[in-house]
């Protein structure tokens, strides 16, 4: 299998549009983690993303009949620029069918390479679906984002390129995995030519689906309520047949991360290199740093592949949000104080010489008033020794350093009150960006549940995130919310019981 593939790696006619990125060295995360640490430089491709190679590579493959037919792609991410360039270099008509909540940045570039978008569902499965209706229709040919062995070889010249660019062999290799088009690739090549070096897949912890078909020993695919869709670019229920049959015999682990150390990650390739990378394309930074804080390495040479930085200018501001969380430089916690002059005075002194990062303040009540209250760390130890440290010294505290409803909602509500909070339902959502998504929501709503409160923040994603508290009118079922909720198709969680709302909110 693997001589196969290397043969169809090293065929590849990826050059004709793509370039060979730069392996370049992060020097001041270098010195931080005590290990040579090398980004391959994949963001500096004409479309900002290596999906360039496997498309080009397989449609440069395509015959002249098949060229005639035309070409489609299910799409709204960097597969669809890819396929955008290929078909315009080559002269080939291409459509890309993208959901209606696609953003306008990448329906904009995927136009301007000359291709048409087709706007259906909102989903990627929805896309696809009518992508294979018009292939059936129309006669075009489809072009797979990763489960095809042209895409595959395409994107092993990244490897290629790793091998030859690093002054000797490195230790190991970390490789973003969404479908798993790269990792495949990248493993084809480096287990053929130097299978000493490990190859590493890195995925969001809620598309986390090469781990899971790891574990299962076959492919499985992840309930869609569960994905991630932060690292949008990886946000795939079902790792490919093909690149699977590579993956578990040459792919040495995964590893999985969270948002906050996707930002972190952003945050660090900035630091180091100057360039703003998509949560994708920081997914194998992110991993790298978690291998050598959960192993302990030092003094290897450990690469980690930024695969793309096509990412709305919107999300910089969550991501600057969440970034000193996911390095461990800031902690977040709800605490209960004194309702009397002096005692945030006196929670400060209690708090020692420590950075207040960020502080909300909310009257409780004649006794007691809570606070949200960021303070700088530098190591998760400290983190639970200032939670230990203010409960032993009499506060109420709740560690929120973790809560998605905290950081994501409360943070920015603070103040607001509803005088029958004993019967408010509060429940977050994931709206998809487009026109009607709101109304679509009220509509089906009716006249049984009054809206107590709403906070919608858009982070220049295809969904936005909101949070939404309910009260029964005209004998309103909780039954039938949940199924309403459910049938509507908007991906939610009940947060009624969030610390976080409770303290400041309730």
């Amino acid at each position: 299998m693997l001589e196969r593939y290397v043969k169809k790696i090293l065929a590849s006619r990826v050059y004709d549009v793509a370039v060979e990125t730069p392996l370049q060295k992060a020097p001041t995360l270098s010195v931080r983690l005590g290990n040579e640490v090398w980004l391959k430089r994949e963001d500096l491709q004409p479309i900002f993303s290596f999906k360039v190679r496997g498309a080009y590579n397989k449609i440069a493959g395509l015959s002249e009949a098949d060229r005639a037919k035309g070409i489609v792609a299910a799409s709204a991410g960097n597969h669809a620029q890819g396929v955008a360039l290929a078909g315009r270099e080559l002269g080939i008509k291409t459509i890309i069918v993208m959901g209606r909540n696609t953003p306008d940045i990448k329906i904009d570039a995927v136009r301007a390479l000359g291709a048409k978008v087709v706007l259906h569902g909102d989903t990627f499965d929805e896309a696809k679906l009518h992508a294979d209706e018009l292939v059936k229709k129309h006669g075009y040919v489809f072009v797979h984002p990763y489960d095809d062995p042209d895409v595959i070889a395409g994107q092993g010249t990244v490897a290629l390129e790793i091998c030859n660019q690093h002054p000797g062999l490195p230790d190991a290799i970390f490789v973003p995995v969404g479908g798993g088009g790269l990792v495949a690739g990248v493993a084809a090549y480096v287990k053929y030519v130097h299978p000493s070096i490990k190859v590493i897949g890195v995925e969001a912890e809620g598309s986390a689906c090469l781990d899971a078909a790891m574990k299962a020993g076959r492919r499985v695919r992840l309930p869609a309520e569960t994905l991630d869709l932060f690292a949008d670019g990886v946000s795939v229920a079902q790792i490919g047949k093909e690149t699977f049959k590579i993956a578990r015999r040459y792919v040495d682990e995964v590893i999985t991360v969270n948002t906050d150390e996707i930002c972190a990650a952003v945050k660090d390739t900035f630091d180091n290199v100057r360039s703003i990378v998509e949560p994708s394309g920081a997914l194998a930074l992110a991993g790298l740093k978690r291998y050598v804080e959960r192993d302990g390495v030092s003094g290897q040479h450990l690469i980690a592949i930024a695969s793309g930085a096509n990412m709305n200018f919107d999300r910089l501001r969550h991501i600057s949000e969440r970034a000193d969380v996911g390095e461990q430089k800031e902690a977040i916690f709800g605490v209960t104080i004194a309702e009397r002059p002096g005692s945030f005075r006196r929670f400060c002194q209690d708090l020692g010489k420590r950075s207040v990062t960020e502080f909300n303040y909310r009257y409780a009540g004649e006794t007691d008033a809570t606070i949200y209250v960021g303070v700088g760390i530098k190591t998760l130890d400290e983190r639970r020794e200032i939670a230990a440290s203010l409960t032993k010294k009499g506060y109420a505290v709740v560690d929120m350093t973790d809560n998605e409803t905290a950081k994501l909602h409360v943070r920015h509500m603070i103040g607001g009150r509803y005088a029958g909070a004993s019967e408010e339902l509060i429940y977050r959502f994931e709206f998809p960006e487009r026109p009607g998504a709101l109304m679509k929501f009220l509509n089906g709503l009716g006249s049984s549940w009054n809206i107590t409160m709403f906070h919608y923040r858009n982070h220049g994603a295809a969904y936005g995130r909101v949070l939404v508290g309910f009260t029964s009118a005209n004998g309103g079922d909780e039954r039938k919310l949940k199924a309403f909720l459910k049938k509507i198709g908007y991906r939610f969680w009940e947060e009624s019981d969030n610390p976080a709302y409770e303290m400041f909110l309730d």
